[in-house]
């Protein structure tokens, strides 16, 4: 099995694993605020669900680089799904509380740091240079597909059966993982480090990785930005729809828009990009942030459906850019750690968003009469503007530039000799 193979086997595994936690997103989403009536609980949800992976992200980079990567995406993968058989075992027992759905998703987070920074750092340990530009677009792809397949299919099934069901097919979702994550660990030989150092210096060594490249910093600060603005619309675009549409209408929303970034990752799965990382980062941060400005200014199905799927095509060129500056600009050894922080720092806009959006919809809502889907609009919509202006910042700032002519395995940072 060559290198490209064993990645397209992981990559498989992580599109079917997207597929059925989108379903439960979209699932318990619906079922929270049929409950609550408010954007507040849903918001809570996602909070909850992302915050300690984020916590825990830094200590899992560690983890990659000292222990078998294939091994610890096993146990990630695995084990998150104990969360969401919690949570199916008290919708079984009568119907679960939000503070048993929010014991859950903390559940699954907390397992789930364990994936992404050895799955990252997996991808640089098995493809060429030349080849990280479209392995990020069949990821790019896979993280689609949460968006793209799963409200669709989680929409229609809620017409005739209930969330237990979704909950099901999730958890079913995660052995097909686990066994796509072990075939390739058998043919793949496992990074040990030369030398084991204490886990706290390792973590330290992760951060002056990346302050040793203050222009790599730097894009982290300014990604930081951008995810808070990202993770306003993850929250209200759902009670947005569902503020005057069914849970079927918001699944082909939802299916729609996200067939955007079906389109470009299958492009850059192809093509590739090969130079022009900021202007295109930056181009593709200014279309999803006029996608986004304009995609809840009115309650037009069809128009709605269009600005969305503008929002997500433009998404895939801004994450390959990204991804591509950042992972070239990190030895191989410190890939682990280093990923761990630069997930932690630039997805802490998210928390912002999570924390704040929900309870800034409903009180604008209530303040202007229009209820929660009122709130909403208005929200996204400064958000989407502040998301464009973000990327004209981008495209300006020289020092960024730099970072598309560094090879870090030929030219050492400080840190590392």
């Amino acid at each position: 099995m060559n290198n490209y193979r064993k990645f397209m086997l992981l990559w498989a595994g992580e599109l079917v694993s997207s597929i059925g936690g989108g379903l439960t997103s979209f699932g318990l989403g619906i079922y929270i605020f049929q409950k609550t009536g408010n954007a507040s609980g849903m918001a809570l949800m996602t909070l909850l669900a992302f915050l300690p992976g984020l916590l825990l992200r830094v200590p899992a980079g560690v983890l990659a680089d000292r222990y078998d990567r294939r091994l610890l995406m096993m146990i990630g993968d695995g084990c998150s799904g104990l969360g969401v058989l919690y949570i199916l075992l008290c919708m079984m027992n009568g119907g679960a509380e939000l503070w048993q759905i929010y014991i859950g998703v903390i559940i699954s987070s907390v397992f789930s740091a364990l994936l992404e920074p050895a799955f990252t750092a997996t991808i640089t340990d098995i493809l060429t240079k030349e080849q990280y530009s479209k392995a990020n677009g069949l990821v790019s792809m896979a993280g689609s597909s949460r968006y793209l397949f799963s409200p669709m299919l989680a929409g229609f099934l809620l017409t005739f059966t209930d969330i237990k069901v979704i909950l099901t097919i999730d958890i079913c979702t995660f052995f097909l993982t686990i066994i796509s994550a072990a075939v390739v660990r058998k043919n793949i030989a496992t990074k040990q480090a030369a030398e084991r150092k204490p886990f706290l210096q390792s973590m330290k060594e992760g951060w002056e990785v990346i302050a040793a490249r203050k222009g790599l910093f730097l894009l982290i600060l300014i990604t930081s930005a951008v995810t808070m603005f990202m993770g306003v619309f993850q929250v209200l675009g759902e009670p947005f729809v569902l503020s005057f549409a069914d849970s079927k209408t918001l699944g082909i929303v939802e299916s729609v828009a996200a067939s955007g970034m079906l389109v470009t990752s299958i492009i850059l799965g192809i093509r590739g990009i090969k130079r022009n990382f900021v202007k295109l980062l930056g181009i593709g941060l200014f279309i999803s942030g006029i996608g986004m400005a304009f995609f809840a200014i009115t309650k037009n199905v069809y128009i709605i459906c269009t600005f969305g799927f503008i929002f997500f095509a433009a998404l895939p060129v801004a994450n390959n850019s990204l991804d591509y500056l950042a992972r070239t600009n990190i030895p191989e050894e410190f890939q682990g750690r280093a990923w761990g922080f630069i997930g932690f720092i630039s997805q802490l806009g998210y928390v912002t968003a999570y924390g704040l959006s929900g309870i800034t919809a409903d009180a604008v809502g209530s303040a202007t009469g229009g209820g929660v889907g009122r709130g909403a609009s208005l929200t996204i919509t400064a958000s989407g503007i502040g998301l464009a202006i973000i990327a004209v910042v981008i495209v300006r700032v020289r020092r960024l530039y730099g970072l598309e002519k560094t090879d870090v395995n030929r030219t050492y940072c400080n840190v590392c000799e």
